[in-house]
């Protein structure tokens, strides 16, 4: 068994695009004694979106950062329909399936608000298996003709926006003048 993250073979996954979401690195921080803190920064229409979030465990505090990574492209935030975790086997080292189901945020007008969109993969990380399914169900949703270009024309307005054009869309960007955060610090209270 492998540790990696995979895809669950589906007849109806969508054809990898130039537009696709990937998921380029993430992180969380989770416990009993504080929020849960997520990163994540996602490639996208030829530009990386970056976003952090808190929630009420791990697999939200990710899915509440890549809506926000996201919302320029999405126009607002997917609504999370179904979660599911399955477990494949039996033991510490079997297998999660997570099924991520999602439908078009309720800003979404025209074509773009129908459909249900999913994402399955399955791994022994199943933090990482939820992560990259909410991905997939992103693409299966970006995938869909009147999503067509949503990624090329939010990089569009995002690189008019750092050109001084006043029609730029807003983004959300890492505090690079935070400097180092140490996630562990509570432990010490």
């Amino acid at each position: 068994m492998t540790d990696a993250p995979r895809p669950v073979p589906s007849a109806t996954a969508p054809a990898a695009t130039a537009e696709q979401v990937s998921l380029e690195r993430w992180t969380v921080t989770s416990g009993s004694n504080a929020n849960s803190r997520a990163a994540v920064v996602l490639h996208a229409g030829g530009h990386d979106w970056k976003a952090s979030a808190e929630g009420t465990g791990a697999v939200d505090a990710l899915f509440k950062a890549i809506d926000q990574a996201l919302a320029p492209i999405l126009g607002g935030h997917p609504r999370l329909v179904a979660y599911d975790v399955h477990a494949l086997d039996e033991g510490p080292a079997a297998e999660g399936r997570v099924t991520v189901q999602i439908s078009p945020p309720r800003a979404a007008e025209g074509d773009r608000a129908d459909g249900r969109f999913s994402g399955e993969v399955a791994s022994t990380n199943t933090i990482a298996a939820s992560v990259e399914a909410y991905v997939d169900a992103l693409n299966a949703m970006l995938a869909e003709q009147p999503w067509a270009g949503a990624a090329d024309e939010a990089a569009a307005g995002r690189r008019r926006g750092r050109s001084g054009d006043a029609a730029g869309v807003a983004t959300t960007e890492y505090d690079t003048e935070a400097g180092h955060i140490d996630t562990t610090e509570w432990f010490n209270r």
